[in-house]
């Protein structure tokens, strides 16, 4: 079957999550829940009334959601705190501000695949004039996040389109 995303171009990041996904079977967008991630990513999960923060110390990896907020905040926080956790290194109170950035850049994106990830947009009503709504419902983010991906979906299918184009005008 032959849809838009198929002109969609995935980034590396975006292709890591899916990877991670499939290793976790997670195929649909109710197999997504941070408790199994953290469990299967040997990750210690905690929810208290204090800021989010992660935590590594030896083979100790944890954790920590402010269960003051939302539970669709407290989802995207656990994919923030959960990039820094699998991906990143160092302290970053003790690292320059470029690389510190860096690995911000990387949270911010990885939120957005880990939430919404690349092998899922099938499920996502994109002509929909509701579709913020359903993607909402659906992978259990805020309203913000949802927008981002979905401006960043259509992006992506946007400039893959032009690109073939260009390719057979050439």
């Amino acid at each position: 079957m032959h849809t838009q995303t198929t002109y969609y171009q995935t980034t590396a990041l975006e292709d890591w999550v899916t990877d991670l996904y499939i290793k976790l079977n997670i195929f649909l967008p109710q197999d997504i829940n941070e408790d199994y991630i953290a469990r299967e990513q040997r990750i210690f999960l905690h929810r208290k009334k204090m800021a989010s923060f992660y935590q590594i110390a030896g083979r100790y990896r944890g954790i920590t959601i402010d269960s003051r907020e939302s539970k669709i905040k407290q989802r995207e926080i656990f994919f923030h705190e959960l990039c820094h956790v699998l991906r990143h290194s160092g302290n970053q109170g003790m690292m320059n501000k470029a690389f510190r950035e860096l690995q911000e850049w990387d949270t911010k994106h990885f939120t957005k695949y880990a939430a919404i990830p690349h092998h899922m947009i099938q499920y996502i009503p994109t002509n929909d004039e509701n579709v913020i709504e359903h993607m909402v419902n659906m992978f259990k983010v805020t309203p913000e996040l949802c927008e981002e991906r979905l401006i960043q979906i259509k992006k992506g299918i946007s400039n893959k389109r032009m690109n073939t184009y260009a390719i057979h005008f050439n």
